[in-house]
């Protein structure tokens, strides 16, 4: 489990075998490595990989077929591609995000990025190639003034549409330059995952709707007695 707040940033190089080498940048190297050990999780732009090798400057980790497919992972080239890092939640460490699980839904591309007074306006949508991945797994789950992870970051959607087929945050400053969000241009993918408390409601809204006849919803004084809500005396 994650919070979606950056650590530091790296890069990502592919090692054949879907084995991946992660470097960390040097000044912040510490705030990711100092406690690190084989069987960490560590949020690598928001795909939750657990570590198999500790290295001089990072780890390394594998990505399973699976996360191939969800992920941006498939992009990396021999150059490398720089990554946000987060190191997983601890038991009574502050949460200033949300909660991010590391299983990234799907990928969104970034349509346009407006610099403002006090922030960058960013706009993301789906690739052309992959609408129906965004239907399915992304577009349900996005509302005005929800949370979404974009690369691991944990954002506020401050504007989208009634279908969910795009939505927009507004970035500061600080966000903007402590991640890679500062070097994305049109066009480039991202990984997004959204609020996993989300997909429990709809998961229940659906499966309570699937199961209830009509009549069974009706709120009765008997139903509130059965259920302790009315007072018989």
């Amino acid at each position: 489990m994650f919070t979606g707040l950056i650590q530091a940033k790296g890069t990502i190089k592919p090692l054949g075998n879907s084995l991946y080498r992660v470097t960390v940048e040097e000044e912040k190297k510490g705030i990711i490595t100092d406690d690190l050990a084989i069987g960490d999780s560590v949020a690598v732009d928001g795909i939750c990989l657990t570590v198999e090798e500790i290295t001089a400057g990072g780890f390394t980790a594998t990505a399973s077929p699976e996360t191939l497919k969800r992920t941006t992972l498939s992009q990396v080239g021999l150059r490398g591609k720089v990554v946000n890092l987060e190191s997983s939640l601890r038991v009574g460490s502050k949460i200033g995000g949300h909660f991010v699980s590391g299983h990234v839904d799907g990928i969104g591309s970034l349509a346009q990025s407006v610099k403002k007074q006090q922030s960058w306006e960013m706009t993301f949508t789906a690739p052309t190639s992959l609408q129906q991945q965004w239907q399915t797994h992304i577009a349900p789950y996005i509302v005005f003034k929800g949370s979404i992870a974009v690369n691991g970051i944990s954002l506020t959607i401050a504007d989208c549409d009634e279908s969910g087929n795009w939505f927009t945050v507004a970035v500061i400053p600080h966000t903007y330059f402590q991640t890679n969000l500062s070097l994305l241009q049109p066009g480039d993918w991202v990984n997004l995952e959204t609020d996993i408390l989300a997909k429990y409601v709809r998961r229940f809204l659906r499966d309570f709707s699937q199961k209830s006849s009509p009549s069974s919803l009706d709120i009765t004084a008997d139903f509130l007695l059965e259920n302790g809500y009315m007072n018989p005396n």
